[in-house]
């Protein structure tokens, strides 16, 4: 924990659940954090409590579907804090269904955020980490990036897809840029939420 101190740590999806504990935990320890969302003010809220425990935090909107804000959030940090050290892709949905419902929106929406977006968080950061020679990705999927099961086909294949991609991107970024899978089981957050079956 003694090298987290400092360390200017962007996560998205830093509203709520896994990201905004991420959020408060690592400003606890002294990192730098610089949180994305689209909720800006659950990112308020999370920003002053951060600060008034004594920690170091900035935010900004982000949509993490638009590559352009990615860049947009990297270039922030920079502007707040002069560097990039980690990027916590966080950001996801999980809108469970069976496949015969053909809810085909919901899985472009799966797609967009829990893919695209990592993917688009990746393109931001490797310019900054190589021109520094240093950086850590720190990519969250879920013990479904592994497993597969009834509703969650979709969900489970965008986090096999994220899995498939750091381990690739950890193979061909050398040594000085790292890259860390975090698979959580069952966690209380708001991704139930946007299950849109109540049966679900």
């Amino acid at each position: 924990m003694l090298n987290i101190k400092d360390k200017v740590v962007l996560i998205t999806g830093a509203s709520s659940g896994i990201g905004e504990a991420t959020a408060r935990f690592l400003a606890a320890k002294g990192a730098k954090v610089v949180l994305g969302a689209r909720r800006i003010e659950n990112l308020q809220t999370i920003a002053a409590e951060i600060q008034a425990a004594g920690g170091v935090v900035c935010f900004t909107a982000l949509d993490v579907t638009q590559k352009e804000q990615l860049i947009e959030f990297l270039q922030f940090a920079q502007i707040q804090f002069g560097r990039v050290d980690v990027l916590v892709n966080n950001a996801g949905l999980m809108p469970l269904s069976l496949i015969e419902q053909l809810k085909v929106e919901e899985w472009d929406k799966m797609i967009d955020v829990n893919l695209k977006g990592v993917l688009y968080g990746i393109a931001a950061a490797l310019p900054i980490f190589q021109a520094q020679n240093s950086g850590h990705f720190v990519n969250i999927t879920s013990i479904a990036d592994r497993w597969v099961g009834p509703t969650a086909t979709i969900y489970c294949a965008t986090k096999h897809a994220v899995r498939v991609i750091s381990e690739g991107l950890r193979q061909e970024v050398g040594s000085n840029i790292r890259v860390t899978i975090i698979a959580p089981g069952a966690t209380e957050s708001e991704l139930p939420n946007t299950i849109s079956d109540p049966e679900m």
